[in-house]
């Protein structure tokens, strides 16, 4: 198992722009090409892309970035876009990515990660906590959940 970082891996820059379209239809493609494009020179610690690779398949992504299209602008750092290809679901690979997003932000001093997400059980497994309910643009709520880094 390895995890990519776009920014320090910039040549992965393309296959990750086209994994993250393709693991998420419902966000226009555009999305992921601007903002993977444009974090790898940012000025700051935010945003970083990940992708999960295994025997040289790229099996999963995940995003650590300052807001995820929700009410809650005073909390952040953000994981989103977390995806585990189907075939390898039920391995707890996510987890891998997880931790190699706190890994980032605790190194950028933050104290706390955020997620937001529909899903109730499987984040919990990996000690986030659900704190509330927050407000996307497009009318729908989500759950948020807060994991303070050690």
């Amino acid at each position: 198992m390895n995890i990519i970082s776009i920014r320090k891996n910039p040549d992965f820059t393309d296959i990750a722009i086209k994994y993250f379209q393709q693991s998420w239809k419902s966000v226009l493609p555009i999305i992921y090409e601007d903002c993977i494009t444009h974090s790898i020179n940012a000025r700051n610690s935010l945003p970083q892309w990940y992708l999960l690779e295994k025997d040289n398949e790229i099996i999963g992504c995940a995003g650590l970035i300052t807001n995820d299209f929700i009410s809650r602008g005073d909390l952040y750092p953000w994981i989103n876009a977390l995806f585990i290809d189907e075939k390898h679901r039920g391995n707890a690979y996510g987890s891998l990515l997880i931790e190699y997003a706190k890994k980032d932000a605790k190194e950028a001093g933050f104290e706390y990660l955020y997620l937001c997400t529909e899903h109730v059980g499987y984040y919990e497994k990996y000690r986030f906590k659900y704190i509330g309910q927050g407000y996307h643009p497009w009318g729908e709520e989500s759950r948020i959940y807060e994991l303070e880094i050690k």
